[in-house]
């Protein structure tokens, strides 16, 4: 081989690593997930994530010290000061994320479901949430009692091949994963124009209940809870309606508190309970703001003023779409015998939503730990897996939302993990289900923020945000051990120990 050749070669060999280690790095093009293996060789488990990718979902050990802790930059945590139980943390399972799911070879399917809600080999995902018929990102409008009359309830073929063997599929692998179900709108049938004139309102979009309606609509909610347990799937809470005060959903009702209070007591309550079901009822499901409809603010505490509405209701439930998150505190003050959930928040082109550098930062501070810190007992993100096209989506729902991850449309196999996969994925393979928020001294600086935990089987855990721009060296103790860990600029860390 000549010289010239020789290093015509050479260059195209450089060029190719050149390439490689570009698209290796660049944050559109995640690897596929990687389980989350047994790590047993040192005291603290720690899993660690940069906004970079240079650590993904990495898990590492260090060992407890053994000297003296004086370190300035300690964490102490005080399992004497408690917080709200954990219910769990997790993301939806929507018409389009079942299909896309099942478009998947099993294989393929098997390993990603394994990797995300095992507790052994996975993250650990351990909350669900799901449409009570249709939602924004179903395949087609429909209800489960398209036909008058409550003895036509039947579930669909979106439940039947799609969602339903997903659920199995997930259940297989975590037994004991929470399910909360939600309706984007009730059977046309029983939709009216307004509580006034209650002329017959035949569309998907916008819309009143009709009170004549409310036992009727308790029993469709009661006969789906009995239909998907009929199936294996048991169903831990309900919603009375997603996103009350939106009238513009592609499925969508108006349900201003009054409504739903009445409902709540009048149809929902009693129905669930002569049926003997004790599935929680979380009201309001909507955004911090209340849309900025005056009448509808602290519409939680106002279903709960009267008494026989609230003895049915759990709580309430949250959306981040308008509005501060600080409104959680409020709601907590005034009724602190009420839970707090938070379950929907989405990722799209409108916030950069495939950024991961500022999108792992914003949303672990926004969604993850700004809601738990705030006393929310679970954390469910919307979509888990939408296609490379924002979809499978419809007309009047979002054309714009991402994934928690996005697959790749052409194979069904590339998978892209955005940055709801990894906040809940960070929450869930630390904070077991049953835990504990605990209390927490020491060390604060901008960009820092933490929360603590001690699980059921009284190991701690705890996850820490790092949004600064330099590595921080901090120590976390519990009275008994302590350790130090160099917490990556820009990254998120997890840690659980015995």
């Amino acid at each position: 081989m000549n010289s010239q050749l020789f290093y015509h070669h050479i260059a195209k060999l450089m060029l190719v690593c050149f390439l490689f280690a570009t698209c290796s790095s660049n944050n559109n093009s995640t690897p596929e997930p990687e389980p989350a293996p047994p790590v047993t060789d040192g005291d603290v488990k720690v899993l660690v994530t940069t906004a970079d990718l240079s650590q993904d979902l990495k898990w590492q050990t260090v060992d407890y010290g053994e000297s003296s802790n004086m370190s300035p930059t300690t964490i102490t945590l005080d399992p004497t000061q408690r917080y709200q139980e954990m219910d769990g943390f997790g993301a939806a399972i929507t018409g389009s994320t079942s299909y896309n799911l099942m478009q998947m070879n099993t294989e393929d399917r098997a390993k990603f479901l394994k990797e995300t809600f095992s507790e052994s080999e996975g993250y650990g995902h351990s909350y669900i949430r799901i449409a009570i018929g249709c939602s924004d990102f179903s395949l087609s409008e429909y209800s489960l009692c398209d036909n008058p009359g409550i003895e036509n309830f039947a579930l669909q073929s979106e439940e039947r091949d799609y969602v339903i063997p997903i659920l199995k599929e997930i259940l297989a692998i975590n037994p004991s994963i929470k399910i909360i179900g939600s309706p984007w709108t009730p059977p046309r049938w029983m939709k009216v124009n307004n509580l006034t004139d209650r002329q017959p309102h035949n569309a998907w979009t916008s819309g009143h209940l009709n009170p004549a309606y409310y036992s009727d609509y308790g029993l469709y909610f009661v006969k789906w809870i009995q239909a998907l347990e009929s199936e294996g799937i048991p169903i831990y809470a309900v919603t009375p309606q997603n996103e009350p005060l939106n009238r513009g959903n592609s499925a969508s009702l108006f349900m201003g508190w009054q409504e739903q209070q009445a409902f709540i007591k009048e149809g929902l309550g009693p129905r669930l309970r002569d049926a003997g079901l004790e599935t929680k009822i979380y009201v309001f499901d909507h955004n911090y703001n209340y849309d900025n409809m005056a009448d509808q603010y602290d519409y939680p505490v106002k279903i709960y003023q009267d008494e026989a509405a609230a003895s049915f209701v759990a709580g309430a439930a949250y959306h981040n779409y308008g509005g501060n998150r600080q409104e959680l505190l409020d709601i907590r003050q005034q009724r602190p015998d009420k839970e707090l959930i938070f379950t929907e928040t989405s990722i799209g082109t409108w916030n950069d939503g495939r950024n991961l550098t500022t999108r792992l930062m914003d949303d672990m501070e926004e969604v993850a730990l700004g809601t738990v810190n705030n006393w929310c007992r679970a954390v469910i993100v919307w979509n888990l897996m939408l296609d490379s096209d924002r979809g499978p989506n419809r007309d009047g729902g979002c054309q714009t939302c991402y994934g928690a991850v996005d697959i790749n449309k052409n194979d069904y196999k590339t998978i892209r993990r955005n940055s709801h996969y990894y906040i809940i994925s960070h929450l869930s393979a630390v904070v077991k289900p049953g835990a504990t928020r605990i209390g927490t001294s020491g060390y604060t600086a901008a960009g820092v923020m933490y929360a603590a935990f001690e699980n059921p089987d009284s190991s701690y855990a705890a996850v820490l945000l790092n949004n600064t721009d330099e590595k921080k060296r901090i120590v976390l103790a519990d009275g008994t051990h302590h350790f130090s860990y160099e917490v990556p600029a820009k990254s998120v860390v997890s840690y659980r120990w015995n």
